[in-house]
């Protein structure tokens, strides 16, 4: 894509930002006149497996990756699926939230729209699940976004990359996620990540910047060649975070992502003007529009993109065209998705051929539970990158029924 038409691409973006879905389809890729006729939902929870602080309860237990997996249906029978992927301690949004907004709000007003019709689709949704700060409910909104994806795509024939207009890749690389307790856990938690053919890792720091410096050096010491990320997810103060960012890139780390709150913006500002590592964020980018507001204030040098956080793929790509044609950095991560959420990732991953390791850490933490026909797994470190229309993946609606909340 020339500067030029990025440009124009970015107009168009930043005027439809805030919304969760607009069309993907090809001119000449076919009449998509089908209309909307239902939309269901289905809670799913995936146990999970090894330790990650987002899935535990008050007692430090596991409690498993609730899901809502959503299904579209067209007045033709063609069906699209998506997933909403909620965590309430990373997020507002719930697993019950996130059903009953799309049961008793947004399916009421959907159904019997044409399932091309984006501007109509877009208002209804902001209508009546309207914006707070940024996107409301993003997260929800994914869900609906995904499964209109798919359902367009497979009315039409077309891959993601087709309706793109992307050659891309045909496998993503992966990071390994560390999120020790002690230091004496890092060496087998590394082990383990090595034993499926990781050569990466990304690191869960803050708030104990003495503790984050420490396990840095080790995790770099243990792999001197693999490339370093810091999440702080919010957890500094500016003072901490100030003090600790020169310390950590001492340590080896390549980049910092998130150390602090996304409403600290003289923090960030003050971080970024450190130069001590890039500052990416997450948490804080919902729509273009507050990205391109955090990047003129000089507050951050890239994103970490995440389809499921900003309402899905219509917006992610948005945000990934907006750093690319200001010349900074974007780093892939997930919200430890399963399934529908993990194929759309990868699909926009592959297809702007991501550079650096993805922390989609869903097959490191998640059982083996899947609701597809054909399961996505890594290879050696690597995961395929799914290839047919829409979402490219089947749903095996038996395994939905069973596995059910």
């Amino acid at each position: 894509m020339s500067r030029r038409t990025r440009r124009r691409f970015l107009t168009d973006a930043v005027a439809l930002a805030g919304t969760a879905w607009v069309g993907n389809t090809v001119r000449g890729s076919g009449n998509v006149s089908a209309k909307i006729a239902d939309i269901e939902t289905y809670a799913v929870t995936y146990p999970t497996k090894g330790r990650f602080k987002f899935f535990e309860n008050a007692k430090g237990e596991p409690v498993g990756r609730q899901t809502v997996v959503v299904k579209i249906t067209a007045d033709d029978g063609t069906a699209g699926w998506g997933q909403s992927v909620p965590t309430h301690k990373w997020s507002y949004e719930t697993l019950e939230s996130v059903q009953t907004s799309i049961d008793h709000y947004l399916k009421p007003v959907l159904i019997g729209k044409s399932v091309d019709d984006a501007e109509a689709i877009n208002r209804a949704m902001e209508t009546f699940i309207a914006p707070s700060f940024s996107t409301g409910q993003p997260i929800c909104k994914a869900g609906i976004d995904l499964a209109l994806f798919d359902l367009t795509g497979r009315l039409t024939g077309q891959s993601a990359r087709r309706r793109w207009n992307r050659k891309g890749k045909d496998k993503v690389l992966l990071s390994w996620t560390l999120n020790p307790r002690t230091l004496d856990e890092i060496p087998s938690l590394i082990e383990q990540g090595r034993q499926h053919g990781y050569a990466n890792f990304n690191v869960k720091v803050a708030p104990d910047p003495v503790f984050d410096v420490q396990m840095c050096r080790e995790v770099k010491r243990l792999v001197p060649d693999g490339f370093l990320w810091a999440d702080a997810n919010g957890g500094y103060d500016e003072a901490t975070a100030l003090a600790v960012a020169p310390k950590l890139a001492a340590a080896g780390v390549d980049v910092l992502e998130q150390p602090l709150k996304p409403n600290r913006f003289r923090g960030y500002q003050k971080i970024r003007k450190q130069r001590a590592l890039p500052i990416l964020m997450d948490e804080g980018v919902v729509s273009s529009i507050e990205l391109a507001e955090f990047i003129a204030l000089g507050m951050i040098d890239g994103v970490s993109m995440k389809p499921a956080r900003c309402g899905g793929l219509t917006e992610a790509r948005r945000q990934i065209e907006l750093v690319l044609d200001r010349g900074l950095m974007w780093l892939g991560s997930g919200l430890t998705d399963p399934d529908l959420s993990l194929a759309a990732s990868l699909l926009l991953y592959g297809a702007y051929d991501l550079e650096r390791p993805a922390a989609l850490n869903g097959p490191q933490f998640l059982s083996e539970r899947s609701i597809l026909t054909k399961p996505l797994a890594p290879v050696d470190g690597f995961m395929a990158v799914p290839d047919g229309p829409g979402l490219a993946v089947e749903v095996d609606e038996e395994k939905l029924r069973k596995f059910g909340a």
